[in-house]
């Protein structure tokens, strides 16, 4: 693993393969590793997956926005001279890639949106991260992890994958719980991002998961009508982690969106 320094902060991150760059962005409560099972199921090319601020091994930066987290991944990229990329992201790593496509439009060949979605948080959904940020303080990382992660699947998916969840409960338990709490207080303050999908002039891959609670069914849906040039793929019994609930699946969609891109 190779770092960087953003904002005298080191940020953590994995080169692999080599030819088209793809860059993999990991959720909230997840590091880079999220992807170590996932690349090998994808086509050749060089993945380069980052440890966002205050997740990982990448140090906290006080205060962050999502913008701030897109310009840490563009500093990556300037790293290794990629003026254009395909990039993908998960969750909350999915509102940073629409921070990056809002900044540097030129510099993507798709945009791939991994369970995530374009909408900023209403005023219920800010009240309820208000009320994270609390129990993060009072409790820290590890309680917090523990009742967050089993609920990102489908009801009975941790019973019968035990090691998984409680692997992926382990890892986000050593995350600072100041990186835990700049991650909440970020999604909370970001944006609504519908216009960089009116806009954008790359192709758009949306991987939906019929069964996740954390979207609303109904703009999951509606956001796929935004882009003028769109890839759709709804998993009818995936929740939010289709990357480990139906790993082959997934990884064949993402394969189908990569190879696309490299031919438009």
């Amino acid at each position: 693993m190779s770092s960087i320094l953003y904002q005298n902060k080191k940020i953590r991150y994995q080169v692999s393969g080599d030819g088209q760059p793809v860059v993999l962005l990991h959720g909230y409560c997840e590091d880079r590793q999220m992807w170590d099972h996932f690349i090998p199921l994808l086509p050749s090319a060089k993945y380069i997956t980052i440890d966002l601020p205050g997740f990982g091994k990448s140090e906290v930066i006080p205060d962050i926005s999502l913008s701030e987290m897109a310009e840490a991944v563009m500093i990556v990229m300037k790293e290794f001279n990629i003026d254009k990329t395909i990039l993908i992201g998960h969750s909350m790593g999915g509102y940073i890639s629409l921070a990056f496509a809002e900044k540097y439009p030129a510099s993507l060949t798709g945009l791939g949106l991994f369970h995530t979605h374009p909408y900023a948080d209403t005023n219920l959904q800010k009240a309820s991260r208000n009320k994270r940020i609390d129990f993060l303080k009072r409790n820290g990382a590890a309680h917090y992890a523990k009742q967050l992660i089993p609920k990102l699947f489908p009801a009975g998916f941790s019973r019968f994958n035990n090691f998984l969840v409680n692997n992926l409960i382990y890892r986000a338990s050593r995350f600072p719980v100041e990186g835990l709490i700049c991650g909440q207080q970020a999604m909370r303050d970001r944006p609504n991002r519908t216009e960089v999908l009116t806009k954008i002039t790359c192709p758009v891959h949306f991987i939906i998961g019929k069964k996740d609670t954390t979207i609303d069914k109904k703009r999951a849906l509606e956001q796929t009508t935004l882009a003028s040039k769109s890839l759709v793929h709804i998993l009818p019994e995936v929740g939010h982690m289709g990357m480990f609930e139906q790993p082959r699946k997934t990884a064949e969609m993402v394969r189908e969106f990569i190879n696309h891109c490299l031919e438009s």
